[in-house]
């Protein structure tokens, strides 16, 4: 039995797999992300997903073989590390398992834990990638001064797009309209009072404004077209620079997929693409939502990896099963 978690800024989700690569059950838990939080939150949730998935097919904790726990913030703050990597033993009952950030999982999750690099793009941006045996993250340094191409990045320019439209330093689009409409704003300057007052300027509640932008760009507003062009070209960037880095040889096609919200943009795609079409990489259709990445790889690193033919299987499961991460 093989355990996949794949945390993230609004929910959790779980997933346990048979040794066949049979999909046993799936759970939803809340986020996981415990920064500005108690790390105890990590432990609950754990707890609460773990619970969720034996207890609706009668498999004891202490029977997973091996479990990879996919965490938001992982990594980010060194001195936490020792404390997250031992929250899953408490709650599993043994030792057999691996943290890591969730970007590994939506890695595992769309290269099928193929080498080659997965950009994510959710509330924030950034890529991982193997080769070798070598994993490399870059990107994801958050919100204030980086996460290029992300959810948060294009809400951010979003709102200044409207604030010069308001102001006539830039003609008024259908974003205009949308962001007045979707804010319920009784007057242009209450955006400041939405944004900056009321939510304190959270990072999940900003964020979720990128799907302002993308409907005000499919309505033809030239402002927001080009937010999420150039939101596609810094993800495609963020890709080459992990090639670059990870050591593939000149010419040494790369296969690079993608996960997270801010890639349902087909404008966002399109740009990504282009900024890609002359570099050697095989872009590859996601193959599996993360948390199944994430079961696929606790396999692999238990040393029994999943027979082949095992993600053709779970693909049919694609589709169904919770997804964690972000809403953005």
């Amino acid at each position: 039995m093989f355990l996949g978690v794949d945390g993230g800024g609004t929910k959790t989700a779980f997933a346990l797999l048979t040794g066949d690569g049979e999909l046993l059950a799936t759970a939803l838990a809340p986020s996981s992300y415990y920064l500005g939080h108690s790390i105890d939150l990590v432990e609950e949730v754990l707890r609460a997903g773990v619970t969720a998935v034996c207890g609706e097919t009668g498999v004891a904790p202490a029977d997973i073989t091996y479990a990879f726990v996919a965490l938001p913030g992982y990594g980010e703050v060194s001195a936490d590390l020792e404390t997250l990597n031992g929250i899953p033993a408490r709650v599993l009952g043994h030792e057999r398992y691996r943290c890591d950030n969730d970007m590994v999982a939506g890695w595992a999750g769309s290269l099928g834990t193929a080498d080659g690099v997965n950009v994510i793009a959710g509330t924030g941006s950034m890529t991982y990638g193997e080769h070798d045996g070598r994993g490399l993250r870059v990107g994801g340094w958050g919100e204030l001064f980086d996460d290029e191409g992300s959810a948060y990045w294009i809400a951010i320019r979003g709102l200044n797009a409207f604030a010069r439209m308001s102001d006539g330093r830039l003609p008024a689009g259908p974003l205009h309209e949308r962001m007045t409409g979707h804010l319920r704003l009784a007057t242009d300057h209450d955006l400041v009072d939405v944004v900056l007052n009321r939510w304190q300027g959270d990072r999940m509640k900003v964020a979720s404004l990128a799907q302002v932008v993308t409907a005000a760009a499919a309505d033809g507003d030239t402002a927001c077209a080009a937010i999420l062009r150039e939101a596609g070209e810094r993800l495609a960037d963020l890709v080459l620079a992990t090639i670059d880095r990870l050591g593939y040889a000149p010419g040494e096609v790369v296969p690079v997929s993608w996960s997270g919200g801010v890639f349902a943009s087909e404008q966002v795609r399109a740009a990504f693409r282009g900024r890609l079409a002359d570099a050697p990489v095989d872009l590859r259709t996601p193959l599996l939502p993360p948390v199944l990445g994430a079961a696929l790889y606790a396999a692999r690193l238990s040393g029994r990896p999943l027979p082949s033919g095992a993600v053709d299987r779970l693909r049919t499961h694609a589709t169904t099963v919770p997804q964690g991460g972000d809403d953005a």
